[in-house]
Formats: C-alpha cells, structure tokens, sequence
C-alpha cells in the first residue's frame, strides 16, 4: 500500500442499499472505523443504538443536507460545519432532514485495539 490513498465518496463501496460507503476499509485505515452514510429525507433504517458493550465513541459530521441526532432523548441538530462526538453507552438515533444527509462517521473503542465489525470490510479484508 502506497503511503497515501484517496478515493471519490460516491466510488467507494456502498453497502446496505447504497447508504452505507466503507471509507476505512477502502482506504485501509487499521486504527479506527470511518463510513460515509447518505441517507434520503424521512429515512427510518437507522436504529437507535449504543455501543456501550464495546467501548466504541463516534464522531459524526454532516458533508451535506441536514440531520437529528438524538442522543440519549435530546434531539440535536446537525448541519455542514457541525461535529458531535457520542461516549459509547450513550443511545443514539439518526433521523435525516428534509433534504436528506451526507455524513462522515468516525469510530474507534477507547480501551483496546479497533476491530472492524462483520460486514464492514471489502469482500478480500
């Protein structure tokens, strides 16, 4: 692997009807979990969630559109130019504006080494 890689967003690999692109793992990164997630306005196929079991913090940023986060039942809103990070036992839910989102998600556990979870790899990971 060269000591850089760059990829277009809408080339990588989508996975879970195109609203998921593995960005780490088609850049190779080993450290942390990073996905690119568009999703359409009144999207519901984000679950409210934790990662409290694994000790995962996220980091999510909007590229484009607009977006809910509610975390622990507080609704906070997110635009271009806005960051949140949610501690891992925090539940987290998603829920897209009405243009729909584009958003830079970044995650890695706190104590111990980063395991890309099944399904977030490239077929030859």
């Amino acid at each position: 692997m060269s000591s850089y890689e760059v990829r277009e967003i809408d080339d990588l690999t989508a996975i879970n009807g195109g609203t998921t692109r593995l960005a780490g793992a088609e850049l190779g990164i080993e450290s942390f979990g990073m996905q690119v997630f568009d999703f359409p306005p009144d999207f519901e196929g984000y679950p409210e969630h934790d990662h409290g079991a694994e000790g995962q913090e996220e980091v999510y940023t909007v590229l484009a559109g607009s977006a809910d986060f509610v975390v622990d039942g507080e609704p906070v809103p997110l635009v271009p130019g806005r960051i949140i990070r949610i501690a891992p036992a925090s539940s987290r839910r998603l829920l897209p504006g009405p243009d729909g989102v584009r958003i830079l998600a970044i995650g890695s556990v706190i104590d111990g080494a980063y395991e890309r979870p099944a399904g977030l790899s490239l077929p030859s990971d």
